[in-house]
């Protein structure tokens, strides 16, 4: 799927659950700050909102910065036992899929390199969108 369709899907996500039958749970978060390059941060855990079972069918995720991403930026997807790169701001991926539907989220923060970034990276906002069956 392209990263134009993950929009719609993510504008249009209430329609598109309803039409394929499939349970989904969303949850947002504001985001981390890095202010030194070789450093990691993650953000605040994404929970389901309720109470879920199944299996993940395809995740999508979403996040913004307050300013233009640095150079040598890489942001991670993560679960407690897997990590997958997401590239963009905002995606859909399958490589969670067949892992339980009620376990948190959170994206890992990095940026390749050494000395200060300047300005501050600050990440306003992450969510993900979890369909599963």
């Amino acid at each position: 799927m392209s990263v134009r369709h993950a929009v719609i899907a993510l504008v249009c996500f209430p329609l598109l659950v309803q039409a394929a039958g499939e349970g989904s749970w969303q949850a947002e978060a504001t985001g981390a700050a890095l202010s030194h390059r070789g450093v990691v941060a993650s953000s605040k855990p994404l929970l389901p909102p309720q109470k879920v079972s199944g299996i993940i069918t395809q995740v999508y995720w979403r996040y913004s910065l307050f300013s233009i991403p640095p150079d040598r930026l890489e942001v991670k997807l993560c679960t407690q036992t897997q990590c997958v790169i997401v590239d963009g701001q905002q995606g859909v991926t399958r490589a969670f899929a067949g892992q339980p539907a009620n376990q948190p989220f959170h994206f890992v923060w990095g940026v390749y390199g050494r000395g200060v970034l300047y300005p501050v990276m600050r990440v306003r906002a992450n969510q993900v969108i979890v369909n599963y069956r």
